[in-house]
């Protein structure tokens, strides 16, 4: 049994930037989530693809 490729490539998502912030997105793996810090906002990574929209983040708390 092979182990299954992700559905993206870390490195590309540690590339993309909080659209409200223009600050870098940390990857949070384990929550699936890009972490913009200075936004409060974590947006969530669904099938493999990051929603950068605010309305889809979380807040976070």
């Amino acid at each position: 049994m092979t182990a299954e490729k992700p559905l993206h490539d870390r490195h590309m998502l540690e590339a993309l930037v909080c659209p409200l912030t223009h600050a870098v997105l940390r990857y949070d793996a384990e929550a699936q989530e890009l972490i913009s810090l200075p936004a409060g906002l974590a947006y969530p990574i669904r099938g493999g693809v990051p929603i950068l929209l605010p309305d889809e983040a979380r807040r976070l708390d």
